[in-house]
């Protein structure tokens, strides 16, 4: 097997790194039922024979708990778990608190539960809201972690109602016995630890900025209160819109306001309130599996990635402004709750995302992120960020996954693979290769598996 120097760190030898697979968006149906049983089962033992350890499930919220607040029905992710573990594979679990659709890669839509949307529809500050006031519906607002909004409990009573719901239907079979071998905590858009800043709903397209998302009456109450002895207590109102570019935007342009004691002020502000709202959920998570695996995923927004303004990150809460790296604040929080950091684009090559002058710099990224990770240190996970198959993407995949930190023997604890469907099963070969190399049962060359 091949030697890799990757940053500042050497790799060599063949750790075991078990591969996840995500099923589809739609198994679980609008009836609750699984959708086609008979396929999936053929799927999944496919999988199996290319020896991947298990799945990745969204468990969504708009699924089980779309009717009333006081009624979960667990009984399609029941059935679905059953087939599962028929096929001797283990599951990771998300809590997918968020809205399915909208977003790249969504075929289906799962919208938030009914009585949910009926609060909103009187309530529309329960969701983010960008500069123009315009909500998003894909996830809850973090302003009302702590606000009695939905039917008199706060977001983050609800979070841990059914997430407690979850335990209690699945310990005994599931659970306790292992095959679930551990939950994803959804914290946002996507499921991930971030801000609804680049919504293809709101005609956002890549790679543009997006746009702050802290106009609702709970967030600005937030930061009218902390600012208030300053007289800074409202949202930048030059950042642009959501597809502006940074150097058209007075705040974002080389030298801008980002730059200056406000907007360091509103952006650590911004962050600040994201990743405690992280912390919020995961304690509550840790609470309740405490003697499961639970992980966060962390976003990989590498466009302007290699600005000074770091405008992409900056609107969906990836960047303080002060000089120091968000994602060891995020390692941190996730330290603290004794939970795994997730991070995506492992996929991803410099050379392949050159576009429109967009500084994109994935590798930098993954590098800046999974570091602040392992010096927190903290546990660490990764996942493709766009669906391939491609043999450079592979490769990548490996040399990410494969990384050591020197003595200490480090690396990613599993890798979640997006997503099963005809695509994959078609070039299941090309997988199977792959899935041995991150087993460590397959030699790995400089030109991929």
């Amino acid at each position: 097997m091949a030697d890799f120097r990757f940053g500042n760190y050497d790799f060599s030898g063949p750790p075991h790194i078990p591969v996840y697979v995500m099923l589809p968006l739609g198994t679980i149906s609008e009836t609750n039922e699984v959708t086609d049983p008979d396929g999936l089962r053929t799927q999944l033992q496919a999988l199996k024979g290319a020896g991947v350890e298990g799945v990745m499930v969204d468990c969504w919220w708009g699924r089980v708990q779309g009717k009333d607040s006081d009624l979960y029905d667990w009984d399609g992710y029941k059935a679905l778990f059953s087939i599962v573990k028929g096929a001797g594979l283990k599951i990771k679990a998300a809590m997918s608190f968020h809205k399915c659709g909208g977003n790249v890669g969504d075929t289906v839509t799962i919208p938030l539960p009914k009585w949910v949307t009926l609060i909103g529809d009187q309530n529309s500050d329960i969701y983010y809201k960008d500069h123009s006031g315009s909500p998003d519906d894909e996830y809850l607002s973090l302003g009302i972690d702590n606000e009695p909004a939905l039917d008199g409990n706060t977001a983050l009573e609800v979070y841990e109602s059914y997430m407690q719901s979850f335990k209690t239907n699945m310990d005994e079979e599931y659970l306790k016995p292992g095959i679930i071998s551990g939950i994803e905590v959804g914290l946002g858009p996507t499921g991930e630890l971030r801000y609804p800043s680049y919504q293809l709903s709101k005609g956002w397209q890549y790679p543009n900025i997006g746009e702050f998302q802290c106009e609702d009456k709970y967030m600005k109450k937030s930061l009218a209160t902390m600012g208030q002895a300053q007289g800074w207590g409202t949202a930048p109102q030059d950042a642009g819109t959501y597809n502006s570019k940074p150097q058209e935007t007075l705040f974002f342009k080389d030298g801008g306001g980002y730059s200056t004691p406000y907007g360091k002020f509103f952006l650590s502000w911004y962050s600040g309130k994201l990743i405690e709202h992280g912390g919020n959920v995961m304690q509550r998570a840790k609470g309740v599996f405490n003697d499961v695996e639970i992980s966060a995923k962390v976003p990989g927004i590498y466009w302007w990635y290699d600005t000074k303004s770091h405008a992409a990150e900056a609107t969906a809460g990836l960047f303080t402004g002060d000089g120091n790296s968000v994602y060891r604040s995020i390692a941190r929080m996730l330290a603290n709750n004794n939970a795994l950091f997730n991070f995506t684009c492992a996929e991803m090559r410099n050379v392949d995302k050159i576009v429109d002058n967009a500084y994109c710099n994935p590798e930098g990224l993954f590098t800046e992120a999974l570091n602040a990770a392992y010096n927190c240190p903290v546990p660490t996970a990764c996942e493709n960020a766009l669906p391939t198959f491609d043999s450079n993407a592979y490769s990548q995949i490996l040399k990410n996954t494969k990384l050591m930190l020197g003595a200490t023997g480090q690396h990613v604890r599993f890798f979640t693979y997006l997503r099963l469907g005809a695509d994959l099963m078609g070039k299941l070969g090309d997988f199977t290769r792959f899935v041995r190399c991150m087993r460590g049962t397959c030699k790995l060359t400089k030109g991929g598996c």
